[in-house]
């Protein structure tokens, strides 16, 4: 079973809810993976704490260009629709930063001039946290800006566990597409501002477009979120967590902690989530 927690922007939770629904789930004797996909910032070892046993490079393939071979027709130039490759007078310029790597050069080559050369975007790590929980994650080295093939190299690797928890880079972009896609379930974790709801309703139709199914968990929730509540009513939407909006979870955050190890209460509401999780497993 796969799970992703995704979320329509940033600062909602994601991976708080996501740490928490994978250590417990590993505590309570579920064969878990913690995957966290967003590559371009991944923070859940902060509190999962893991050990690191493995880090592998994650690489593409880029264009390398023989000017022996080279007749400067141009059409690989024509076909790059990122312009990664130029013909520029009597020379073709590469540009691997802006390489999305789909081989459309290396193909529409007339003189066999085009190869592909790896080139290394990030890395993945894997290794393990408390109660045997496995872990996984991706990282995406500075001042690289294109995320999917590292988040594609880590789920090509996912272990063979019962229960995948994978942490979905906010907003509803390429990223986001490439993590929940193939997923079994998605929740989606909102807070119930203005800002939370818009981009709740873009990840929701985003989902609907995907055909993945999905329910909601609710951070933050306090007696202000009317708003929330009624485009939930409206959308008929299913809400399976809700985090109070209490100090004590900012501050046990703040430390790198587990929540639901510091707020008497929030264990059993995480494991109410999974139980509703392993019933989709069996």
């Amino acid at each position: 079973m796969i799970i992703a927690v995704a979320s329509g922007k940033g600062g909602t939770g994601k991976t708080t809810v996501a740490t928490n629904l994978a250590a417990i789930a590993a505590s309570d004797q579920v064969k878990t993976a913690y995957v966290d996909c967003d590559v371009e910032e991944p923070n859940g070892a902060l509190f999962l704490k893991p050990k690191i046993t493995q880090t592998l490079p994650v690489e593409v393939p880029i264009p390398r260009v023989d000017k022996e071979k080279c007749v400067l027709c141009g059409k690989c130039q024509e076909i790059c629709q990122y312009n990664a490759i130029l013909v520029i007078e009597k020379q073709v310029l590469v540009y691997p930063e802006l390489c999305h790597s789909c081989g459309g050069c290396t193909l529409v080559c007339p003189s066999g001039a085009i190869s592909e050369v790896p080139r290394e975007l990030g890395e993945r790590q894997i290794g393990q946290a408390e109660a045997g929980l496995d872990f996984l994650q991706g990282k995406l080295h500075i001042g690289e800006r294109v995320t999917p093939p590292v988040i594609k190299e880590l789920k090509r690797h996912l272990p063979p566990d019962d229960l995948i928890i994978l942490d979905s880079p906010p907003g509803t972009s390429c990223p986001v597409v490439e993590t929940v896609h193939g997923a079994d379930y998605v929740l989606l974790v909102t807070v119930p501002t203005p800002f939370g709801l818009h981009d709740l309703s873009l990840a929701v139709k985003m989902l609907r477009v995907l055909q993945i199914p999905f329910g909601l968990v609710i951070n933050q929730s306090d007696s202000e979120k009317k708003e929330l509540m009624d485009y939930v009513q409206k959308e008929q939407l299913e809400i399976h967590l809700e985090i109070p909006h209490d100090r004590r979870i900012a501050e046990s955050y703040s430390r790198g902690n587990l929540i639901y190890k510091d707020i008497p209460g929030l264990k059993n509401s995480f494991l109410k989530l999974l139980g509703f999780l392993k019933d989709m497993i069996e």
